[in-house]
C-alpha cells in the first residue's frame, strides 16, 4: 500500500502522542499519510463538530480508489451522522477499489454501508489502538506482527485466511462442518443498537450468514442481554454460525458468584438451534492481535471441536 487516508469520525484522541506514534510507524514502512490534521480536531468529546466529521466521511466518495482509508479511533459519534451520509456515492468508490478500515464505533458505518449499498468494508486495525500504542513511560509499542501481516494481506491480496486452534465448547450437536455465507458483524453494542433501524443489514441480506461479534468494557450480563436482544429480534437464529472474538476489559464482582462470560454464552447456546455453532477465540476485537475481516464478503468456515478456519476473497 502506498497511501493511507486518515479519518476521525468518532471520538477525539485521548492523548496527543498515540496518533503521532502511529503515523510515524506507518511512515517508517514507506506509506504516505493523508489528512493527518484530523487527529488534532476536538469538539467536546468528538474529533470535530458533526458537520466536520460528516464532510470528512462524505469526502471518501471523491478519493483516489487506490487509497486505503483508516479510522483514527472509535468511541462514539457516527450515529449522529447516519441520516446524511452519502452511502451510494461512497459505495461507488468502494466498488472502484477504495478500501475503508476500522472497528469499534466504526461498526455502525460498516453495517450502514452494507445495509444501504451492499458494499464491503474492512473490520480491522485503527491508527491509535493498533499502530500508536504506548507503554507506561510513553514509549511507542511496536504493532502486533499478526495484525500487520493480516492487514497487509487484506489490503494487497483482498484475502482472509485465519485459522484458530482452540477447544470449542459451544458447538451444539454438529461437532464439525463446512459452510459458507456472508461475513458480517463487529462490535456487539453497536450492532444491538441498530436493531429496528434501516442501518442494520436486513434478514434477507444476512440469511445463513457468518456473524462475528466483539466488545470491550461490558460485563458478561450486559453481553448476555445484548445477545438476548439479537436472539429475540431473530438475528442470531438467521445465521449459519456465530463467531465470538475478544470480550475484554470487564470486571467480575463478588455477587456474580460464579457467573461468567461462559455462563452467558451457555444461556444463548441453549436457545439457538443446535445446527448453529457458536465459535470462540476469533482473533478480533479490542486486542492487539486482530485479523482483518471483510464485512459483507462471502466467506467459508470449516470447524470442529478443536478449532476453525475462516477464509474469504473479495
Amino acid at each position: 500500500m502506498k497511501s493511507i487516508h486518515l479519518i476521525a469520525p468518532s471520538g477525539a484522541s485521548i492523548d496527543n502522542q498515540s496518533p503521532l506514534a502511529g503515523i510515524n510507524w506507518l511512515k517508517s514502512k514507506g506509506i504516505a499519510i493523508q489528512n493527518s490534521e484530523c487527529v488534532h480536531r476536538v469538539h467536546e468529546r468528538f474529533a470535530g463538530s458533526d458537520s466536520e466529521r460528516l464532510k470528512e466521511i462524505n469526502h471518501l466518495a471523491t478519493l483516489d480508489p487506490q487509497n486505503v482509508v483508516m479510522v483514527m479511533r472509535g468511541g462514539y459519534g457516527i450515529h449522529r451522522l447516519l441520516a446524511d451520509i452519502h452511502w451510494s456515492e461512497i459505495a461507488k468508490a468502494v466498488n472502484n477499489g477504495l478500501q475503508i478500515c476500522g472497528h469499534s464505533d466504526f461498526t455502525v458505518f460498516q453495517l450502514g454501508l452494507l445495509a444501504k449499498a451492499g458494499a464491503i468494508s474492512l473490520s480491522g486495525p485503527m491508527l491509535n489502538y493498533d499502530f500508536g500504542r504506548l507503554d507506561e513511560s510513553g514509549a511507542a509499542i511496536s504493532p502486533d506482527a499478526f495484525m500487520w501481516q493480516n492487514f497487509e494481506t487484506a489490503i494487497k491480496e483482498r484475502k482472509l485466511d485465519c485459522s484458530v486452534s482452540a477447544p470449542q465448547s459451544f458447538l451444539g450437536k454438529t461437532v464439525s462442518n463446512s459452510l459458507s455465507g456472508i461475513l458480517w458483524g463487529g462490535n456487539l453494542t453497536i450492532l444491538a443498537g441498530l436493531v429496528g433501524t434501516p442501518y442494520l443489514p436486513s434478514a434477507q441480506q444476512t440469511n445463513n450468514g457468518i456473524l462475528f461479534l466483539e466488545d470491550v468494557n461490558e460485563h458478561p450480563y450486559r453481553v448476555e442481554r445484548m445477545l438476548m436482544q439479537l436472539f429475540d429480534a431473530g438475528v442470531l437464529a438467521n445465521q449459519s454460525a456465530i463467531l465470538l472474538g475478544s470480550f475484554s476489559a470487564y470486571r467480575l464482582y463478588d455477587n456474580d458468584k460464579g457467573y461468567s462470560l461462559e455462563r452467558a454464552i451457555e444461556v444463548i447456546r441453549k436457545r439457538l438451534p443446535d445446527s448453529i455453532p457458536i465459535l470462540t477465540d476469533l482473533p478480533f476485537g479490542h486486542q492487539s492481535n486482530k485479523a482483518t475481516l471483510p464485512v459483507g464478503a462471502k466467506a467459508s468456515l470449516d470447524y470442529s471441536a478443536s478449532g476453525f478456519t475462516l477464509k474469504a476473497n473479495w
